[in-house]
C-alpha cells in the first residue's frame, strides 16, 4: 500500500461540528508551533506545499484533513506553544484538539514532531501525557542541524525517556523519511485488518 503517494486536501475544521464524518483510519500530526511539522508532512507525502509551511508560529489554526490513497487520512493538528495569538483563541484550539484526540474513533496513531535541538519540552511532555495510550511516533525534526555525534546522543536520550517509536528526521536531507513512511503505512494496514497497532505505555 502506498497511501502517502496519493494525498489530496479534504477539509479544514475550526470546531468539532465542522470535522468530516469519521471514515477511514486517521493518523494525526502534532508539534510545537514552527517546529517543522508541515515540512515533515510534505516530505512524507512527497509534496512541496500540500501542508502550508510558514515562519510565523501558529499559522495552522484548524484541523486540516488530507485524504490518502486506499482509504486513509492524515490530520494536521494546530501547533501548540509560542503562537502569538489571543488567549481565547489558544483555548479554542486546545478544546478543538482535545475533542479530536479523545473522541475520534478512527484515530489510529499520532506523530509528534519535535525539534531535534530542543526535544521533550514541557509542552511536549504535557501532550504525551494527554495522549495516554494512543500509539505514538516521535520524529526528531531538523536533524540536519546536528552532527552525527549529537544526533546519536539526542536519539538515545529521547528513546530512554519514552516507550514509543523515535526517529531522527530531516525534510532537507530526507533522513528518516522512508523509514517513517513505511511505519505509518503499516499502522494503516494493521487498522484495516481490524488489528490496531499494539499500544505502548507512555
Amino acid at each position: 500500500m502506498k497511501a502517502f503517494s496519493h494525498a489530496t486536501f479534504l477539509a479544514s475544521s475550526g470546531s468539532p461540528a465542522d470535522m468530516p464524518p469519521p471514515g477511514p483510519p486517521e493518523i494525526a500530526f502534532a508539534g510545537r508551533s514552527n517546529v517543522g511539522k508541515s515540512s515533515a508532512i510534505n516530505a512524507l507525502l512527497g509534496r512541496r506545499r500540500l501542508a502550508f509551511t510558514s515562519k510565523t508560529p501558529g499559522r495552522t489554526q484548524t484541523l486540516n484533513f488530507f485524504e490518502l490513497g486506499e482509504g486513509a487520512r492524515l490530520v494536521d493538528l494546530p501547533g501548540y506553544g509560542y503562537a502569538r495569538v489571543p488567549q481565547a483563541l489558544r483555548a479554542q484550539w486546545e478544546s478543538l484538539v482535545g475533542s479530536y484526540i479523545t473522541a475520534r474513533e478512527t484515530l489510529v496513531g499520532v506523530v509528534l514532531v519535535m525539534d531535534a535541538r530542543h526535544p521533550l519540552t514541557s509542552l511536549d511532555s504535557q501532550l504525551i501525557h494527554f495522549l495516554g495510550g494512543v500509539r505514538l511516533l516521535v520524529l526528531l525534526s531538523k536533524a540536519d542541524k546536528l552532527n552525527r555525534a549529537e544526533q546519536a546522543t539526542t536519539l538515545k536520550s529521547v528513546k530512554a525517556s519514552l516507550q514509543s517509536e523515535v526517529r531522527l528526521f530531516s525534510s532537507v536531507t530526507r533522513q528518516g523519511v522512508d523509514e517513517s513512511r513505511d511505519l505509518l503505512e503499516h499502522w494503516f494496514a494493521a487498522s484495516r485488518g481490524n488489528k490496531k497497532p499494539p499500544v505502548k505505555g507512555i
